[in-house]
């Protein structure tokens, strides 16, 4: 079996126990976000799989989208990140 040579861990253990890998990230192509490949994006960067500036450029997203996400995912998990949940948890204006 062949490795690829990566920078950074293939594989880190989140708080919970599970086991997130470098093969659990989406597709670079990805065009809808659904709030679970959000999630896993947000949980790489915040846990050290991939570097900030790698999921910048691989999923073509803003810092601040990508700052949103990782806050939604702190402040509350999952649900932070579904869009029919952004104003309640946001405070609806």
């Amino acid at each position: 079996m062949y490795l690829r040579k990566t920078d950074g861990p293939r594989v880190v253990t989140l708080p919970d126990g599970t086991i997130l890998s470098r093969d659990d990230l989406p597709d670079p192509e990805t065009r809808r976000w659904v709030a679970s490949r959000k999630a896993i994006v947000a949980k790489a960067v915040m846990h050290g799989l991939i570097k900030r500036s790698d999921a910048l450029s691989r999923y073509n997203l803003s810092d601040e989208e990508l700052t949103d996400w990782i806050r939604g995912v702190q402040r509350h998990g999952l649900s932070g990140l579904k869009v029919t949940r952004i104003d309640t948890l946001r405070g609806a204006r």
